[in-house]
């Protein structure tokens, strides 16, 4: 997880006012005069990146190229909850925006958005995207109302080196957590201010992994029960997570003295060479290797111990309530083009590595069948990361259930952080207190949840 999708995990909380139909799209008889339309896109990375910036810009003049009857206005920017009900309510919102995974579900209740779902069988690409992507995008009756194009999930990223010199199995990460806290203490074993797990507690970070770690062993954060959202992690899997952390901090002595970490703690600990394993999505490993001074060769990636679920989340683009029926195929036919293209995978591959961006990881993985052979091979074809360091992830992958962050996710997060604090921080934390703490603030913020 990089700063910026942690940032905007904090979702549209602010849209719950604003509210438009989607019976606003226009009839098909809406047809531009001249047969010409134009189709407001967001997504338009700042000019401060100029490879990426240059790309799109590349890219829609390309389009535009091969499509006559459409223009599209580019614009800089992403989801942003700030600003997104201010666009909504003035009619400034784009006509094919930028979303986090945790948007749609939000944006379709409240009818913020164009139903797409006619439209979507005239681009055979959409076949080829994972069905699970595609409900995320969807509502309960099936209908469509946008297209995913990146994902990610957690597994657990740890140092093969270490995991040679403490004599474990580098190709054989571990499955459990039983298993993580077993190897944790022979890496810590090798003395010189090796850890041998790293965890988060502060910034929002430990709550954030605490929901995913609830997942791996089967719990959840927060269910809806007819209706009403409440806490769903003062039970049996929440003492389990928060014991398993206490043990490994002061009985096993395997997580080292400092604690209060934070996002970027973990990655300069591992890039130093001193952490043995902590829960991380693969885009962790090349801020590693870029802004830590890691090494590619270093780090594998498994999956996420006990495997009964994983936290994921991604990116996609969905559509304006009031976007005309020409809107919405043209916006179709641009993310189909670009996007959510399976032959231009390799393409894409290519300009990546000879740009220095990373090829080969493990994720994103959007595709099935034809696409997902195009997208293995072509990442073979041009991956410059070992991509057998990620096999025991992608191996486990198709078992693990990917779930989302919980309603209202940073201010939940928020008062996990604090049950994550005192376990590392205080031999002696009463984890049932911590738990039952955090249960009473947490249905606080989920009666806030429309």
């Amino acid at each position: 997880m990089n700063r910026s999708r942690l940032r905007s995990a904090v979702g549209l909380l602010l849209v719950a006012g604003v509210g438009l139909s989607a019976a606003a799209c226009g009839s098909d008889d809406d047809k531009p005069a001249d047969g010409k339309v134009t189709i407001t896109v967001n997504g338009l990375p700042p000019a401060t990146e100029a490879a990426n910036h240059a790309r799109f810009l590349e890219m829609v003049a390309e389009f535009e190229k091969q499509n006559p009857d459409i223009d599209i206005d580019a614009r800089e920017g992403k989801m942003d909850p700030q600003t997104f009900t201010a666009k909504l309510a003035g009619g400034q919102l784009e006509d094919v925006f930028y979303v986090y995974f945790t948007d749609p579900a939000n944006l379709i209740a409240k009818r913020q958005v164009a139903d797409i779902s006619k439209y979507t069988g005239e681009f055979p690409a959409v076949a080829q995207i994972k069905p699970e992507l595609m409900k995320i995008f969807s509502d309960a009756d099936g209908k469509v109302y946008g297209l995913p194009y990146k994902n990610y999930s957690l597994g657990l990223l740890y140092n093969r080196a270490l995991f040679t010199k403490a004599g474990l199995e580098p190709d054989n990460p571990p499955k459990t957590w039983a298993e993580v806290r077993t190897a944790a203490q022979k890496i810590a074993a090798l003395g010189d201010g090796h850890v041998g797990y790293g965890e988060y507690s502060k910034s929002n970070t430990g709550g954030w992994h605490f929901t995913a770690e609830m997942y791996s062993v089967g719990g959840d954060i927060a269910v809806n029960e007819g209706g009403i959202w409440k806490a769903a992690f003062n039970n049996d899997q929440g003492r389990q997570v928060l014991q398993q952390l206490k043990d490994m901090r002061w009985a096993d002595k395997s997580m080292g003295e400092r604690q209060l970490l934070e996002w970027a703690d973990l990655l300069q600990m591992m890039g130093a060479g001193k952490l043995g394993m902590y829960v991380a999505t693969a885009d962790n490993i090349p801020t590693i290797v870029n802004q830590y001074k890691g090494n590619f060769a270093d780090y594998g990636l498994g999956p996420i111990p006990d495997g009964k679920g994983t936290l994921g989340g991604g990116e996609g683009y969905m559509f304006n309530a009031k976007a005309t029926p020409e809107k919405i195929r043209a916006g179709l036919k641009w993310l189909t083009f670009w996007f959510n293209n399976p032959d231009r995978i390799a393409a894409e591959n290519q300009w990546a590595a000879a740009n220095k961006n990373v090829v080969g990881l493990p994720e994103p993985a959007i595709w099935t069948g034809a696409a997902a052979q195009k997208q293995a091979e072509a990442d073979k074809q041009h991956a410059n990361v070992p991509q057998q360091n990620y096999a025991p992830f992608i191996s486990a992958a198709p078992g693990i259930p990917v779930k989302l962050e919980p309603p209202n996710a940073q201010q939940i997060y928020a008062v996990l952080d604090v049950a994550m604090q005192k376990v590392l921080t205080d031999a002696n934390a009463d984890i049932g207190a911590l738990l039952t703490d955090a249960e009473k603030q947490v249905n606080t913020i989920l009666a806030t949840v429309q």
